[in-house]
C-alpha cells in the first residue's frame, strides 16, 4: 500500500482542463513531445506546483514523487526535471503574450467573468543574481535596478508584474511582465489596449493609481473611449485648496467597508465627497488642457490617521527637542551652531520643520540655551487638511455619480490583494533563475497559477450564495468568507492510498470541510479516472 499527497491536484486539473491551459500551449509552442511530455503537460504541472506545494525547479521532480502527480495528470515525475521544465519556459517565453491573453480571454467565456471593471496596478519582484546587462536577451523584459523596489530590497535587482483584476471575483484575467526599470506610467496605455482586445469593447472601467494621471494617458483612453478612475497625484492639489473645503456641505457616501461591517455604526469609516473639475496640461505648450470631473473625497478614518501620525511625530520630536533643551550648553552643544545643527537633524528626520519656532540665546558667559514650541496655526492648518484626497474620472456624471465613483475606486484594494497572494502562498519571491528569458516565462507561469488560485476562490464564494460565508475554516467555526487560501489550505490534507492493480485507489478524506469545499466547487474526486498502477 502507498500513500501519496493528493492535496487539491484534481482541483487545479479541472481548472487547468477547463481553462485549457495545455490546449493552448502546445498550439501555440508546437514541438515539444521529444520527452513524452509536451510543452503544455510540463506548463500544467508547474501550475499545479504552484498551487500545491512551490518548489524551485530543481525540487519539482522531488514534489511529483511524494504527490499524486502521476496519478492526476499521467506525468511520471521522472521526467519533470529542471532541464526538461527549462525548455518548457524557454518555448513559452517568446509567446507569452499571445498565451497568456489566450487564457485569459477563456477564463472570461468559460467562467462568465464580468470585465466591465478592471482594476490595473504594477509590482516588483526581487530576484537573485547578478545578471549583467552584457548577458540578458533584450528581446525580454530586463532585469534591472530601480530607485524604488516595492519589497524595499536595494540590495537586489528586479523585474515588474502587472496585473488588471476584475471587480467579479478579483480574478487576475490579464498579466504581464515588464522590464525591472519601466516606468509604471508609460504602461498604461498598453494595459488598455490589451484589456479592449481580451475584452472585445472598449466599453469597460479602467481603475489605477496616480500612475496612470498624466496628459498623454488620459488622451489615450479618452481618445479610445475608455472610462476611468484614479487618485490625483499629491502634488497637483495644494493644501490650501483641502483646508478651505467644507466637510458639511459634502454628500454622505451610503457605502461600509467590508472590514467595518461588523463593527457598530459609531465605530465605521464613513466619507463625504463633493465634485469640481480638474485641469491637466501637458508638456508642450500646443498640448490642449484636458478639464475632467474631479471627485473630493474625505475619510474619518484616513484623517484619523493622519492625525495619530501627526501626534506621534510631534511626540517624538518634543522628546528630542527636550532632551536637547536640557544638553544646550554642555559638553556637545558648548555653541548655537552646533545645536542648529543638531534642530535641523531633528525636524528632517521628525518632519516638523513647517510647524517648529526656536531661538537660542546666551547667558553672561556665554553658554547657548534653547527655546522652542511647535506654531499652533500651522498644526490647526495641517489638521483641515486631513482626511481629503481627490479622483479624476472620465465616466459621465449622468451615469455614475461621485459617491459610485468613489465606491468603484474602493475595488482597487483587490489587485493589493492578489499581488499578497502572488507573493505569499504561490512563493514567487525570490525568484531563483539564471536567465532573463526563463525569470519572465516562469514569472508568467505563476500568474497563471494566480489564476487558477483565484477562479476556485470565486466558485467557493458564488456556490455559497449572497452570504459569502461558511463556518469550519478556523478551529472556533467561525463563518468567515472563504479565501482561496484557506481553501487551498484544507485541501491540502486530502490523501491517496494507492493499492495493488485490483485495489482502486482511495481518497483520505478525514474532514467535513473538505467535503464541503469540493462540494462546492462541485468536483467529484472519487470519479477521477486513476491510471491503472
Amino acid at each position: 500500500m502507498v500513500e501519496k499527497r493528493l492535496g487539491a491536484l484534481p482541483v487545479a486539473a479541472e481548472f487547468l482542463r477547463r481553462l485549457d491551459v495545455a490546449g493552448i500551449v502546445d498550439e501555440v509552442c508546437p514541438g515539444g513531445a521529444s520527452a513524452h511530455l509536451t510543452h503544455g503537460q510540463v506548463i500544467e504541472a508547474l501550475v499545479a506546483n504552484r498551487l500545491t506545494s512551490p518548489a524551485p525547479l530543481v525540487r519539482v521532480a522531488d514534489w511529483a514523487r511524494t504527490w499524486a502527480v502521476e496519478e492526476v495528470f499521467g506525468i511520471t515525475p521522472d521526467l519533470l526535471n529542471d532541464d526538461r521544465l527549462g525548455r518548457a519556459l524557454d518555448a513559452i517565453a517568446p509567446k507569452l503574450k499571445v498565451v497568456a491573453g489566450t487564457v485569459g480571454a477563456r477564463a472570461i467565456t468559460e467562467f462568465g467573468i464580468d470585465v466591465s471593471r478592471l482594476h490595473w496596478d504594477m509590482t516588483s519582484m526581487s530576484v537573485h543574481g547578478a545578471f549583467p546587462a552584457e548577458d540578458q536577451d533584450e528581446r525580454y523584459p530586463l532585469i534591472a535596478c530601480n530607485g524604488h523596489p516595492k519589497d524595499r530590497r536595494l540590495d537586489l535587482k528586479q523585474v515588474q508584474t502587472g496585473l488588471a483584476v476584475t471587480a467579479d471575483g478579483g480574478i487576475p484575467v490579464h498579466a504581464r511582465v515588464f522590464d525591472g526599470a519601466a516606468a509604471e506610467a508609460s504602461q498604461v496605455v498598453g494595459a488598455m489596449n490589451d484589456l479592449k482586445a481580451m475584452a472585445g469593447t472598449p466599453d469597460f472601467l479602467m481603475v489605477a493609481d496616480s500612475k496612470l494621471v498624466s496628459c498623454s494617458n488620459i488622451s489615450a483612453l479618452l481618445q479610445a473611449g475608455v472610462e476611468f478612475i484614479a487618485p490625483v497625484p499629491a502634488a497637483q492639489i495644494k493644501d490650501e485648496f483641502y483646508a478651505a473645503l467644507d466637510r458639511e456641505r459634502a454628500e454622505p457616501v451610503d457605502w461600509v467597508p467590508e472590514r467595518d461591517e461588523r463593527k457598530p455604526e459609531t465605530q465605521r469609516e464613513t466619507y463625504r465627497v463633493l465634485e469640481d473639475t480638474h485641469t491637466l496640461t501637458g508638456r508642450r505648450k500646443s498640448d490642449p488642457p484636458l478639464v475632467l470631473r474631479r471627485i473630493l473625497i474625505h475619510s474619518t478614518a484616513v484623517a484619523a490617521g493622519q492625525q495619530a501620525a501627526r501626534a506621534k511625530r510631534l511626540a517624538k520630536a518634543a522628546a528630542d527637542l527636550d532632551r536637547l533643551t536640557t544638553a544646550a550648553g554642555g559638553q556637545h552643544y558648548r555653541t548655537r551652531e552646533k545645536i542648529a545643527a543638531r534642530i535641523g537633524v531633528i525636524t528632517t528626520k521628525r518632519r516638523v520643520t513647517s510647524c517648529l519656532r526656536w531661538e537660542t540665546t546666551a547667558d553672561e558667559h556665554g553658554a547657548p540655551s534653547l527655546a522652542w514650541h511647535f506654531d499652533q496655526d500651522v498644526l490647526t492648518a495641517e489638521a483641515a487638511v486631513d482626511g481629503w484626497h481627490a479622483l479624476i474620472t472620465g465616466l459621465p456624471p449622468e451615469k455614475t455619480g461621485p459617491a459610485r465613483v468613489l465606491i468603484h475606486y474602493k475595488g482597487q484594494g483587490a489587485v493589493e490583494r492578489r499581488y499578497h497572494d502572488f507573493k505569499g502562498p504561490l512563493a514567487v519571491a525570490p525568484v531563483f533563475v539564471q536567465h532573463n528569458r526563463r525569470v519572465a516565462a516562469l514569472i508568467q507561469v505563476i500568474c497563471l497559477a494566480l489564476l487558477v488560485f483565484c477562479l476556485i476562490e470565486r466558485q467557493v464564494r458564488r456556490a455559497l450564495g449572497p452570504d459569502e460565508t461558511m463556518p469550519g475554516l478556523y478551529p472556533d467555526n467561525r463563518r468567515v468568507r472563504p479565501t482561496g487560501r484557506m481553501i487551498l489550505y484544507h485541501l491540502g490534507e486530502l490523501t491517496l492510498r494507492i493499492g495493488n492493480v485490483t485495489d482502486p485507489p482511495t481518497v483520505q478524506i478525514n474532514r467535513g470541510v473538505q467535503l464541503h469545499v469540493l462540494d462546492l466547487l462541485d468536483t467529484d474526486i472519487g470519479q477521477t479516472r486513476w491510471p491503472q498502477t
